[in-house]
């Protein structure tokens, strides 16, 4: 995985992701308030209280982890199911356009990097795995 455009894509989710989970810890920049659908949504993720904190932990490790170049392919597979969270939300409850664009720019980059590692995720997608113990190897 040493294209160009794959560390690219690579280096720009990851600081994406790092740079939203260290802003969301130490708010250094606030963060826009949602509006209508997706506020109520935000009100009860921010209501249960454990899940922005644990959200924005796996964001800056799997981000860091994306910058770096280590454990990429776990990386997006944790990213994944947030990922495509993010662009759910925003397709069923948009709050503005440039969330919107940044959550199909964010989808796209992921996207493109799973592509790019297919051939790691490949034996995930198998039907069918035969169990291969450490004495036969």
């Amino acid at each position: 995985m040493k294209s160009k455009p794959t560390i690219a894509t690579r280096l720009l989710l990851g600081i994406m992701f790092f740079g939203i989970g260290l802003n969301g810890l130490l708010r250094l920049v606030p963060l826009p308030q949602a509006e209508g659908p997706a506020a109520v949504f935000m009100d009860g993720l921010t209501a249960s209280r454990y899940f922005f904190p644990l959200l924005f932990v796996t964001y800056l490790l799997a981000g860091a982890a994306l910058v770096i170049g280590c454990f990429v392919p776990l990386a997006l597979t944790v990213l994944a199911p947030i990922i495509v969270n993010i662009a759910v939300m925003h397709l069923f409850a948009p709050s503005s356009g440039a969330e919107t664009c940044l959550a199909a720019l964010v989808t796209g980059l992921e996207l493109f990097l799973a592509w790019s590692y297919r051939a790691v995720f490949r034996p995930l997608l198998s039907a069918r795995q035969e169990l291969v113990s450490a004495q036969n190897r």
